[in-house]
C-alpha cells in the first residue's frame, strides 16, 4: 500500500508515524513544500512547545473549541491528552504540567519534541521528501493523484493524508475545494487586541492574574490572565475573546469597546462593600497607599487617574460619589480596539474543510474515498493553552488508521 502525508507540520507528522505504525509494510511518504518540518512546533510556546493540556475531562476540553469541539468529543474518547503524554513519555521525552494546565516538555525547548518525531519517522522508515508541495488530486479507481508544484511528475498513492496546516486565505483551499469539500472561509483566531489611542499602554509588561473581559453589544465574555502590551491587551483572557469571536470581530472589521473587569467579581455591589470596608477600616491611609485586590500598583494608580481620584486623597475623603467612580474603573473599565496583531508564524483560523466534509469515525473525506484530513486544514481550533497540538495528535491518530 502506497500513502501519502501531504504537510510536514505536527500532524502531518504524527499522522505518518500512525499509519507507518498501522501498517508497517506500507510505502509512507510525507511530503512538506518547504524547506523546513515542523516551523510551527519549533517556535509555539515561545520556543518551549505547549504540546498538549493537562487536562483528563472530555467534556471541559472539547469546551476550549470555539470550532470542532462536539466533532472531537468520540475522537478524543480514543486519543486524548492521556495518551499524548503517554507517547512522548514513552519516547524518552519527559513532560510536566504547569500550574495552568499547559503541558511542556521537561527540558523547556521545542527541540526535544521535534527530535522525537523525526527520530521515531527515521526509525519507522518514513520517506520524507523536502520542497515538494501538492497543488492538486486527482482520483480515479479508488486511487488519487498527486500533482506536484514545479516540475516533479505526477504520483499515484492509495491513500491519502492532507496535514497542510490552517490557510490564512481561501484561495489556499480552492484544490480542495475543486474535489467536492465544502470550505469554511478562513478567518484569523488568536489575535491581541490593538488599542492605538489608549494610554493604557504605558503600562507595558503589567499582567494582571485574575480579570472579566467581554466586548460590547455582544454574548462574548472571558476571564483569566491579561496582559497589557505596547500595543494594547494580550493574554489568555484575551486570545480566549478572540478565539470564540473569530467570525464577530472580523464583521466588525477588528474595531470595538472591550470591558474589563480587574478584580474577577462580577458583583459590583460586593466590589462597593469590600471599598466601604477599606474607607472604614483604613481611613487615613491615602489611595495612593492603599490599593484594593491586591492590583498591580502602576494599574492602580493608573485606574484613580483614570478616575479623576487625586492620589494623595485618603480613603476617608471618598465620599459616596468618589467610590462608585472607583467601582465603575475596576468593574467596567472600558477601552477602545482598533485593530488586531496575529502571532505571524503562530497564526491559527478559524475556518478550513468543513467538518459536514469529514467522517468523524475516521477522518475520511465524505466526498472523495481514500482521502483523510488532519490538523488545522479542518475546521477546527481551539483555544490557547495546548489544545490546537492537541487536535492535531488526535485526528492524525484517526487519520492514520486509514479505515
Amino acid at each position: 500500500m502506497k500513502v501519502a502525508i501531504i504537510g510536514g507540520g505536527a500532524a502531518g507528522f504524527f499522522a505518518a508515524l500512525a499509519a507507518k505504525e498501522n501498517y508497517p509494510n506500507a510505502h509512507v511518504a510525507l511530503f512538506e513544500k518547504s524547506k523546513k518540518l515542523l516551523a510551527k512546533v519549533r517556535i509555539s510556546g515561545g520556543g518551549r512547545c505547549n504540546v498538549t493540556n493537562g487536562t483528563v475531562s472530555i467534556k471541559e476540553l472539547t469546551a476550549a473549541y470555539p470550532r470542532g469541539g462536539k466533532f472531537l468529543k468520540k475522537s478524543l474518547t480514543i486519543f486524548s491528552t492521556k495518551e499524548t503524554m503517554e507517547w512522548f513519555e514513552s519516547r524518552g521525552v519527559p513532560l510536566m504540567i504547569q500550574e495552568d494546565n499547559c503541558v511542556f516538555p521537561v527540558s523547556q525547548s521545542s527541540q526535544s519534541i521535534i527530535d522525537c518525531l523525526v527520530k521515531e519517522a527515521k526509525k519507522l522508515g518514513v520517506v520524507i521528501e523536502m520542497e515538494k508541495g501538492v497543488k492538486s488530486i486527482s482520483s480515479e479507481n479508488y486511487q488519487l493523484e498527486l500533482g506536484f508544484t514545479k516540475e516533479h511528475s505526477p504520483a499515484v498513492f492509495d491513500k491519502v493524508i492532507v496535514a497542510t496546516g490552517g490557510s490564512p486565505k481561501r484561495s489556499g483551499l480552492e484544490w480542495l475545494e475543486a474535489l467536492g469539500h465544502k470550505i469554511e472561509d478562513p478567518v484569523p483566531s488568536l489575535f491581541t487586541f490593538n488599542m492605538p489611542g489608549e494610554s493604557v499602554r504605558e503600562l507595558m509588561g503589567i499582567v494582571v492574574e485574575k480579570t472579566l473581559t467581554s466586548i460590547q453589544g455582544t454574548k462574548l465574555k472571558s476571564d483569566g490572565p491579561l496582559l497589557i502590551t505596547h500595543w494594547g491587551m494580550s493574554g489568555p483572557s484575551i486570545l480566549k475573546l478572540s478565539a470564540f469571536g473569530a467570525r464577530i470581530l472580523q464583521e466588525k472589521k477588528y474595531e470595538f469597546k472591550l470591558q474589563v473587569n480587574w478584580v474577577n467579581q462580577a458583583n459590583n455591589q460586593l466590589v462597593l462593600e469590600e471599598l466601604q470596608k477599606i474607607a472604614k477600616e483604613h481611613s487615613n491611609k491615602i489611595l495612593a497607599n492603599y490599593r484594593p485586590y491586591l492590583l498591580p500598583e502602576r494599574l492602580w494608580h493608573f485606574l484613580l487617574k483614570k478616575s479623576a481620584l487625586p492620589a494623595r486623597k485618603k480613603w476617608s475623603e471618598l465620599g459616596k460619589k468618589g467610590l462608585n467612580k472607583l467601582v465603575t474603573h475596576l468593574t467596567n473599565d472600558v477601552y477602545t480596539v482598533k485593530g488586531k496583531t496575529t502571532f505571524k508564524e503562530e497564526f491559527v483560523t478559524c475556518g478550513g474543510i468543513s467538518l459536514e466534509s469529514i467522517d468523524a469515525n475516521t477522518m475520511q473525506s465524505t466526498v472523495c474515498k481514500n482521502l483523510y484530513f488532519a490538523g488545522e486544514l479542518m475546521d477546527i481550533d481551539g483555544i490557547t493553552g495546548g489544545y490546537n497540538f492537541q487536535s492535531a495528535w488526535t485526528t492524525a491518530f484517526i487519520a492514520g488508521k486509514l479505515r
